[in-house]
């Protein structure tokens, strides 16, 4: 994202994908090396290192969290829904440096088998924004995402993760907004005011 109002390029990194589902260590296990790196003084701060900061406020609009993916019929049913899409979640952590927010974001998108479903995965498109404190839109970027099923679940997510260096342009960072949504078709603004609860 840029914001439009300051020429400066912003730096965007994504990273790969990692599935939502991931392995815990054993409770007892992690008591004990929380333990022994605190005996061993490795929790202190560094002075090279700057604490995350406060982060403008992160939204998913409700309205934009669920979205769905159609079959081949013509008609827009629930029984022609090859798959949903829900945004679950938007976690933000940021750093200042000067004029500078990182911003680092995880984002997670579910997507669930419907009944027309005939592929192993799912292609969706959300988008993050970022608002002034008057709610103008300063950047707005899509970031189009695929999720992969392993036959036969019917969910399947994943934790999209992206790294933002935003120039605040005099602001400070708190005063901003997050949003993210869904980019939606008419058809399926359309479909979700005929079907709700999906």
């Amino acid at each position: 994202m840029r914001l439009q109002v300051d020429r400066r390029q912003a730096v965007l990194r994504r990273y790969a994908r990692e599935p939502v589902r991931r392995p815990r260590p054993a409770p007892s296990a992690v008591l004990i090396s929380l333990l022994a790196i605190s005996g061993c003084g490795w929790l202190g701060s560094s002075s090279t290192s700057k604490p995350t900061e406060a982060c403008p406020s992160t939204v998913i609009l409700r309205p934009l969290a669920n979205t769905a993916v159609f079959g081949p019929a013509p008609e827009r049913r629930p029984d022609n829904v090859a798959f949903y899409g829900l945004l679950s979640e938007a976690d933000a952590k940021c750093v200042y440096s000067g004029d500078t927010m990182r911003l680092v974001l995880d984002v997670v998108v579910v997507a669930e088998r419907g009944p027309a479903a005939k592929a192993d995965s799912a292609d969706f498109q959300y988008f993050v924004a970022v608002t002034g404190p008057d709610q103008a839109i300063l950047s707005k970027r899509p970031f189009p995402v695929r999720i992969v099923f392993d036959t036969p679940q019917k969910r399947s997510g994943i934790t999209d993760h992206i790294e933002e260096a935003i120039p605040l342009g005099g602001r400070q960072g708190t005063d901003l907004n997050i949003i993210v949504g869904f980019q939606q078709s008419p058809e399926v603004v359309d479909f979700y005011k005929k079907f709700r609860g999906r």
